[in-house]
Parts: structure tokens; sequence; C-alpha cells
């Protein structure tokens, strides 16, 4: 048996991974993401003519983010999640025989079943786009908000992919997607904050604690929301680890004063700081490396993120979670072995930057500031990803970060100062939160009073992993950033016309040496 998965920065010789998934995955589960991929689209298009159903929308979403890179290793809950799209797929579909049903997903799916080149490029572009914004749909949905428009936009894009679709259908299906993904995490960042408050500006405490702990990874801030209620008063901390750390910038989950702060780096990180963390772990959503023995025991998923063998918390038909069990084991574990001392400051999302940008202006104004780069996106582990680091080192001292995701733990932790009082990294908060950083610039476009972001002080350097960074650069184009450097490596997907498309017409581009880039950011270039 053989794969065919490039859909993260990390596919193997930056072409696919075809004997294992360089995350972990193996070759049957690979298998059954596709089948899924493929089963939402025959749904799809068995249920388009309805209308609003939020059934079949939740199953959709559901079995796009279950084929996100790092979220789901469970072959048995894939093969359940498969079993329900296929009962769903024939009740819509009474005259069809079963069988016949199964036979042409399992003919159909997979990368390698669109034979052009051009075409198929487009179509996984636009698969992977779609799959970040069902994930964004999905954590909204989560908190009780939705956007019906959204829903039936996915459930379109997955039932055209049933039919012989042009190159031309598929590159006006990916601009679509572009103002689809602006709209969906807008919708997620209003559900943040109107169920958390808007994200203030804060110092995150870096120090382990001397009492027993649990430790959040992952996103869900609604999985962290009851976590903490029901710590409350246990004698037990609660650490946020990787793209839970934004969090702490939510003036509601301030109230808790057992949340103690952020333990360890980036997701990629997790082996060395899960296994110094001594207590249990809840992973949310995405982002999970297969476990290792020294704290497999330990860990527990929830929500889309699974792997056979690890405890799996459900939600109850009431939407809530009961973390008895590792509220019981932390108080049988010791305190985290302490990693860092100090603290960092985040919580730069669009309100809070906005209420700074008089100061910004004048800054920029008085020759202060000569620049903002966006590094935002993901980390991972290539030594490649270095290069952000160095960027952030070499930048400087009239340029500005603004970021968001976990690409952010390649810089955060530096000493970079500020400037009229503004740091010189301004965090908005997880990848969930890159809307922030249109909003920011759509301001600065405001307040400069230029035709095009392109007009600004701004430049794009951005790091990319998985599907919902797609998602991120497709909002980007729509609203039409160009230039922006991606990397540390290119999308093995895109290829032929959509590479022209998008390295010509939106002057998309690679990176180059950290010395280069900062010199051709500072001119504009």
């Amino acid at each position: 048996m053989t794969m065919h998965c490039y859909q993260c920065e990390e596919t193997n010789n930056g072409e696919a991974c075809t004997t294992k998934g360089l995350c972990g995955k193996s070759v049957s589960t690979a298998k059954l993401q596709d089948q899924l991929i493929e089963a939402a689209s025959q749904l799809a298009y068995a249920t388009l003519e309805i209308g609003d159903c939020p059934k079949v929308d939740d199953l959709i979403r559901t079995a796009l983010f279950a084929t996100i890179t790092n979220v789901n290793f469970d072959n048995q809950s894939l093969r359940q999640l498969f079993t329900c799209m296929t009962n769903e797929i024939e009740r819509y579909t009474p005259d069809a025989i079963p069988s016949v049903i199964r036979t042409d997903i399992l003919k159909s799916a997979g990368v390698l079943t669109m034979h052009n080149p051009d075409r198929r490029s487009a179509k996984e572009l636009l698969i992977y786009g779609v799959k970040g914004i069902a994930a964004y749909a999905e954590h909204a949905a989560q908190l009780g908000y939705r956007d019906p428009s959204v829903d039936q936009f996915i459930r379109q894009v997955m039932a055209a992919l049933t039919t012989p679709l042009r190159f031309s259908d598929l590159m006006d299906w990916i601009v679509k997607a572009g103002e689809v993904s602006v709209a969906t995490m807008a919708l997620l960042d209003k559900a943040h904050r109107e169920c958390y408050g808007s994200p203030e500006i804060s110092e995150v405490s870096l120090e382990a604690g001397s009492v027993p702990g649990i430790l959040i990874s992952g996103h869900d801030l609604k999985d962290l929301a009851q976590l903490l209620e029901q710590t409350k008063d246990s004698g037990i901390d609660i650490y946020t680890h990787g793209e839970m750390l934004p969090a702490h910038y939510y003036p509601y989950f301030k109230q808790y004063s057992h949340l103690k702060g952020n333990y360890g780096g980036a997701w990629w990180q997790q082996e060395q700081d899960f296994s110094a963390f001594n207590g249990p772990i809840l992973m949310t959503t995405n982002c999970l490396v297969p476990p290792q023995e020294s704290y497999e025991d330990r860990l527990f998923t929830t929500g889309p993120v699974r792997h056979s063998g690890l405890t799996h918390i459900e939600t109850n038909p009431a939407g809530d979670k009961d973390f008895s069990a590792l509220i019981d084991l932390a108080h049988q574990c010791p305190a985290p072995e302490p990693l860092e001392t100090g603290h960092i400051v985040g919580g730069f999302g669009h309100d809070q930057v906005m209420a700074l940008a008089d100061q910004v202006v004048e800054a920029v104004q008085a020759g202060a500031i000569k620049r903002f780069v966006v590094m935002a996106g993901c980390d991972g582990r290539s030594d490649e990803r270095q290069y952000y680091t160095q960027v952030a080192e070499q930048l400087p001292q009239d340029a500005v970060i603004l970021t968001a995701g976990c690409a952010k733990f390649r810089y955060n932790k530096l000493d970079l100062g500020t400037i009229n009082g503004i740091p010189r990294v301004l965090d908005a908060g997880q990848c969930n939160d890159c809307y922030s950083l249109a909003v920011i610039a759509l301001k600065l476009q405001e307040a400069f009073a230029v035709d095009s972001l392109n007009d600004l002080p701004l430049s794009f350097d951005v790091a990319w992993y998985e599907q919902k960074a797609v998602a991120v650069l497709l909002a980007l184009l729509h609203l039409g950033v160009k230039g922006i450097r991606l990397g540390p490596n290119l999308p093995a997907f895109v290829t032929g016309k959509v590479a022209d498309i998008l390295l010509n017409g939106f002057e998309l581009k690679g990176i180059g040496s950290p010395e280069q880039d900062v010199e051709a950011m500072m001119l504009g270039r």
C-alpha cells in the first residue's frame, strides 16, 4: 500500500509522503482520510438542494477537520465517521445501492485520481483552503456561532468537486474561498470576543508552580473555560501550551487565579514539554504529535483530535465535558519541572491595537517606525525555520513585527525592545486570530489614506505548515495583498498554471536568506 499526501509543508522531499507521513500518519490512515474527503463531496452533492441542514453541515465540517494534518490518527474513529457519512448519503439517495455508493467513493478517493496536473493542483489548493475554512467554522460553532452562508459555501464546493470542473471553474472557486475565509475568521473573532471579551495587553508567566497541574494545548477556548471551572479551588494549577497561550489575553480567563501561565513552546516541542510537565495533558483540536511512552498514559484528547490508545473526552448531549479523569490523575502527579523563567507580553488584537492607533501613526510619521512586518502563521520542526528567528533578530530597531499563530514561538521570547513604548512584537493571538492582522492592516490603510494595502509600509513574511494556513493565504490574496513571502518552502501542491498565477499574478515568493529578505522588506520589496 502507498499513499500520496502533500497537504502540509513537511511533505517528504518537498514532493509527497508515499509510505508514511512525516507527521506520523500511516498509509491506512491517509487512505481513510482520502475516503472521508470523497464521502464529504458525495454527501454535499446528495444534499445540495435541500437548503439549510445543520446536521449535514456539522458532519461535513467534522469530516474535513478530521483530515487536517496532526488531528486524527485513530483509524477506528475515522471508519465510524465514514460509516456515518455513507449512511447519510444513502438516506438522501434512497434509490441507490449502498455497495455501489461505497465502491464509487473508494474509486474516486485520493489526490492522484485527478490526472490532469494543473486541475489537480487547483483542486487540492481549493480542498485545503476549504479544510481550513471548515476548521475555523467548527471552532465558532462550538461556541454557538454559525453563518449559514459559510456552511452553504462548503457544501457547494464539495458538491462541485464530484463533477468534471474546468481549470477556470476551480480557480473561480479558489477566489471565492478567499472571500469566505475572511468571513469565517470574522465570525470566529466575533465568537471569541463576545464569549470571552476583547484581548488586552497581558503579561504571561513562563514559570512553573509548586503544586500539581494540568496542561492544555491546541486551540479550543471553550474546553479551557470548562476545565478552569471544574478545577476551581481544587489545588491544581492550569497551564497553557502552544496555541492555547493567547487564552491569557482574554478578560474572561483572568478571573481564574489558578490559570498559572504558559508552559513550553510550539506544538512540535510537545514531546519534550509533555514529558517534563509530569501531570495530565489535554489536547484539543489540532497539532497533536503521536505520543511518546513517557507521557502517553497522561495524555487525553477531546474534540476532533484523536489517537489510538489515548483516552478521549466526549461531549455530552448538553454540550459539556467531564474532566474529572484528568483532575483525579493530577492529584497523583508531581508539579511540573521548571523549563523557563520570566514572562512574555501579548494581547495585541485589533481592538487593542486600534486603541494605540494614534501612537502608532505618530511613530510612523515621526520616522520611529519605518516598517511593519507580518510574521504570522505556523511553526514546525525543520531547521530551516530558524530563518524566522534570524529575521526577527536582524530587522532594524525601527521595524515592528505583527504576528499570530505559533510561528511567534521562533521569536516571542527574544528581547527585541520597544519603539516609543510600543513593543516590537505585537502578538494578536492564535492562528485562529489572524483576522486581527487583516483588520489592523485595513485600519492602517484607512489611517494613512492609501489606495491599497500594498501602499503601506507593510511586508508579509509568513510561515505555513497546514491547511488553516492555506485558508489564511487565500484570505490575504482576496484582500489584494501582493508580494507575500511564504516559507520555509512553497507548497508542493502548487504547480503548473496555479504556480504561474500565484507567483506572477499575486507576486507570491519563497524566502531567501534572512539578510537578503530583511534588506528587501525594509526597501518595500
